[in-house]
């Protein structure tokens, strides 16, 4: 009986080829580490083109060392910004502000959008820092970026990061992308 079986079994997988690798294909396609590697890379590179970007310094929102930051602009979905305080919308561009002066920090924040822009990320990350300053008055930088980012069309808000991507020293930004205008809003 068992010859049989044999029998059977060799010529019900006669002509079958054996499969080449052990892998299932679960029909999702994987992600391109690569693209997304010069995008971040690229997202990070400063242009040499000037950006004249029209923002006010005159009213400076005061915040703390320690304080929380989130904003987000009218009709943003809630959802949207839950999303990425929780740290679900990963960003494929980081930019660190430390140890600048106002004046450069500004410059190199807008060239890092303009690049942001160009390569349609969707969210970056931007290091503020938060120290306090030598005359007891709240973080500079902190505060001038919770204010710019108020003012930039791009942004649609942006959130305290969590602590392992820099706490309250850090805010993941959300960017309106330029060629799905519609989508993002």
């Amino acid at each position: 009986m068992q010859d049989d079986d044999l029998s059977l079994f060799q010529s019900a997988v006669r002509g079958v080829k054996p499969i080449s690798h052990d892998r299932a294909d679960t029909g999702k396609a994987k992600a391109d580490r690569q693209r997304l590697n010069i995008l971040r890379q690229a997202a990070t590179l400063k242009t040499d083109s000037v950006t004249v970007d029209g923002l006010s310094d005159l009213f400076v929102i005061d915040v703390g060392a320690e304080d929380e930051l989130y904003w987000a602009r009218d009709g943003v979905q809630d959802s949207q910004l839950r999303k990425l305080k929780a740290g679900q919308v990963p960003f494929e561009g980081s930019l660190d502000l430390h140890g600048m002066s106002v004046e450069k920090a500004r410059e190199i924040l807008w060239d890092f959008f303009a690049e942001a822009a160009k390569m349609e990320v969707r969210c970056v990350r931007v290091t503020h820092g938060k120290a306090a300053r030598k005359d007891g008055k709240r973080p500079l930088i902190k505060s001038h970026v919770n204010t710019w980012l108020r003012q930039h069309q791009q942004v649609l808000g942006f959130t305290s990061c969590l602590p392992k991507h820099g706490g309250a020293g850090a805010v993941y930004v959300l960017l309106k992308r330029t060629m799905m205008d519609g989508r993002d809003e």
